[in-house]
């Protein structure tokens, strides 16, 4: 790959899309973790080019902003007017030039809404272009139905591209051709900048086409040669909402289909998505129904799911999540959650704890051995080794202004229905009774009981709800007893 280095690629990303209908500039929609142009770029990356350079038009602010997010050293050249995929390109190496940049090699041209394109076939492309010595080398595919798409036309004996010819002006003998254009160039540099300086704008739409150059190259004599893609749906390019829901179908089995040939067990891929970002060790299963997105690393041994949507997690090896939700959390080796357990940032579950149905915990570190197993909030706390946190318990971390913290100690026993009240300590060893409002440090060893003394007045309910259910209920126990006795 490093010998097919590019001088540079020019990522073509400045038009509307208007048939997206959104509000959201088309390159900037996503599919599996990343934005359309996001999926570019990081194909674009696998060639390790001198310079990468997107150029941008519509909504630009927005579109440089989210690239310098994803990548810091993606240069951005703007095209005020929308007057062709030509003029894009020149825009494009005219920010270099302007910059002091020198071009003098290959210069890969890509779309910025072609989620699907490989670094593969990008180094295939580049590698054709090298070994064949063109001034221009087209990426082509060979697909079922080619009609609306530009042919591509050979010649006979060399294979080298004679012309590529819109489907509204092909012959009927040219509309058979299968092999098409993907609008992805590799050019010699110094022949495209002087080619793009002679395309004419003597045309319906008055715009400077990139396809221009080829013609003009071939007429001076330069060969033009041609890259055929393994997969043709690689070069599908993305206009609306449907097309944009069938890229993320492929694109989602393609990245389910590498783990399952890493080892990782997909018991249903039809209901399984993921990122590309996510991560995977070997032997590590997914049940069905599972969301992994973002930075998310399921370890070897580890399960999970059904129906989890787990964002920039880590699930440690052995570890089990079903029916989770968790974002920015860590789960230990060995650790269980869920089931319908629900993970907030910065939570930390050690090795071998749980946090168990309907528990949900939040900025919590989670020692190794301890239990959070039932309808509980744990927020903004610390918690030791093998301590059991009893049902029904809240931590009261949030006094209206501030958030406050609880640390638990190690080898503790809370008791159910605890609420326990921010900033508060629980030294090691300690137990707190059952019903307790513990708004105060408990020392080691020690148990905590913070609850009003039980009183029963009899009769209440025979002088309050007379005739009731309940009444009667109670006047039947009270004969029951009395004959008893």
């Amino acid at each position: 790959m490093s010998v097919n280095r590019p001088a540079a690629v020019v990522v073509l990303a400045a038009g509307e899309g208007t048939r997206m209908k959104s509000a959201t500039p088309k390159v900037l929609h996503a599919i599996c973790g990343r934005s359309l142009v996001g999926h570019v770029v990081a194909a674009s990356r696998e060639l390790s080019p001198e310079h990468l350079v997107v150029v941008v038009g519509h909504a630009r602010e927005q579109v440089t902003a989210h690239l310098a997010e994803i990548d810091a050293e993606v240069r951005t050249a703007v095209q005020h007017d929308q007057n062709g995929t030509g003029h894009a390109v020149r825009m494009g190496l005219e920010e270099l030039s302007d910059s002091g940049v020198a071009l003098d090699g290959t210069v890969v041209v890509v779309c910025g809404d072609t989620p699907l394109l490989t670094g593969e076939t990008l180094g295939r492309l580049a590698g054709t272009h090298a070994a064949e010595g063109n001034a221009v080398t087209v990426l082509t595919a060979e697909v079922p139905d080619a009609t609306g798409y530009g042919r591509i036309v050979r010649e006979g004996a060399s294979g080298a591209v004679t012309a590529i010819v819109e489907h509204k002006d092909a012959t009927e003998a040219q509309r058979e051709i299968r092999e098409i254009n993907s609008g992805v160039f590799a050019f010699d540099a110094r022949l495209l900048t002087d080619a793009l300086g002679k395309v004419r704008t003597d045309n319906s739409q008055g715009e400077e086409y990139l396809t221009d150059v080829l013609g003009i190259l071939r007429e001076a004599g330069h060969r033009v040669g041609a890259c055929v893609a393994g997969d043709h749906r690689e070069i599908v390019g993305i206009n609306n909402r449907v097309q944009l829901a069938e890229a993320r179908r492929l694109l989602n089995d393609r990245l389910l289909t590498r783990a399952m040939l890493s080892g990782v067990t997909v018991v249903d891929p039809a209901t399984t998505w993921v990122d590309a970002t996510v991560t995977f060790e070997p032997d590590a299963l997914v049940h069905p129904g599972t969301q992994l997105l973002g930075a998310t690393h399921v370890a070897a041994n580890a399960e999970v799911g059904p129906n989890s949507r787990l964002t920039d997690t880590t699930v440690g090896e052995g570890a089990k999540a079903s029916f989770t939700v968790a974002e920015g959390a860590e789960i230990g080796a060995g650790a269980s959650v869920g089931p319908y357990a629900y993970l907030r940032p910065g939570t930390r579950l050690g090795a071998k704890a749980k946090a168990g149905t309907y528990v949900e915990m939040k900025n919590a570190r989670i020692g190794e051995g301890t239990k959070v197993p039932h309808l509980s909030y744990v927020g903004d706390a610390t918690i030791g080794e093998y301590t059991n946190i009893g049902a029904a318990s809240v931590f009261v971390n949030y006094d209206g202004v501030n958030k406050h913290h609880t640390t638990i100690g190690s080898h503790c026993r809370t008791g159910a229905d605890n609420m326990l009240v921010a900033p508060v300590t629980i030294g090691d060893g300690a137990y707190t009774a059952a019903g307790s409002v513990i708004t105060k440090d408990v020392p080691p060893g020690s148990l905590a009981v913070a609850r009003g003394q039980q009183r029963n007045i009899e009769g209440w309910v025979a002088r309050k709800r007379p005739g009731s259910a309940a009444a009667r209920a109670a006047e039947s126990a009270r004969q029951e007893d009395a004959g008893e006795g």
